[in-house]
């Protein structure tokens, strides 16, 4: 399977369009169909309906795999380039997550030379396998020590930098807000955040609680925390956070979580050997965790 054949597909069925996808690849219209033509007779399967221009089940079917292989295929061309490249790297481009950028991550950063992309959570491994970013910090839920479960995009290593007790963010008025600690448990029912990009993501709380539940009342996309904060202290719906950023939210109070025992645990992330400043800022973040 050509994979420019396989990237024309997938811009075609995102875009819903052959012409647009023609606009963003760089190629006429009558290039787009003659790709999308040529992959349907690899694969012996129609993949595409014209009129509206939607994937066929098997269409539907190859998006599903499409995704991992290009990732896979700009994954390796990444650490190929990286390794090709001569002489000693001067800056470094670190791709993180809001949680991840905790006091410990932030006094670790070096003084100059850095470029600091936030981005949420499921982005980073992509962005470090991609070469988009030359270190990521990710976050999330787990045992105290347990590894965080990242997706499979290419050979990564991941290692654990930092571990915080976790709180759950009340408006200052919520009936449960001088609570010494809350069970994840009793929350099951409450009104929750969806912010994905922001909070520890609500499907971890239902691993962690084992079961159903956490249902959001209101979704937020962005990465901001003082976004997600005004949001919980105006009363739309609770939030799990690493306690160091629940305690600086203005207008909330932030509750410890006592069972299920977890933790905020944040792992540094990278692909090959690490070297020049990447490797000044990976022994940075062991010293300051020690």
């Amino acid at each position: 399977m050509d994979p420019h054949l396989l990237r024309t597909y997938v811009t075609v069925a995102r875009l819903a369009s052959f012409s647009e996808a023609a606009r963003e690849l760089g190629y006429t219209q009558s290039a787009v169909s003659q790709h999308i033509a040529a992959l349907e007779q690899d694969l012996g399967a129609a993949l595409l309906t014209r009129r509206p221009v939607t994937p066929t089940p098997a269409g539907a079917r190859l998006l599903e795999h499409a995704a991992p292989l290009l990732l896979r295929l700009d994954a390796a061309r990444a650490e190929v380039v990286r390794m090709a490249v001569a002489g000693p790297e001067q800056t470094l481009t670190l791709a993180a997550t809001p949680t991840a950028l905790t006091r410990h991550a932030v006094r670790a950063l070096p003084a100059t030379g850095v470029t600091l992309t936030v981005l949420p959570r499921e982005e980073v491994p992509a962005a470090v396998a991609t070469g988009a970013a030359d270190l990521g910090l990710v976050d999330g839920l787990a045992a105290p020590s347990d590894p965080l479960r990242l997706p499979d995009v290419a050979p990564l290593t991941a290692r654990g930098v930092a571990e915080e007790p976790v709180s759950v963010l009340l408006p200052e008025q919520h009936p449960l807000s001088r609570r010494a600690g809350l069970r994840l448990g009793d929350l099951v029912d409450a009104r929750w955040l969806d912010a994905p990009g922001t909070g520890l993501p609500l499907p971890q709380l239902r691993a962690a609680n084992g079961t159903s539940g956490f249902r959001p009342a209101l979704r937020y996309d962005g990465t901001d925390l003082r976004t997600l904060a005004a949001l919980a202290a105006a009363g739309h719906g609770l939030a799990l956070l690493p306690r160091s950023a629940a305690e600086e939210a203005p207008g909330t109070v932030a509750v410890p979580l006592t069972a299920p025992r977890v933790v905020h645990r944040t792992e540094l992330v990278y692909a090959g050997a690490l070297r020049g400043p990447a490797a000044v800022l990976a022994a940075q973040l062991d010293v300051t965790r020690s």
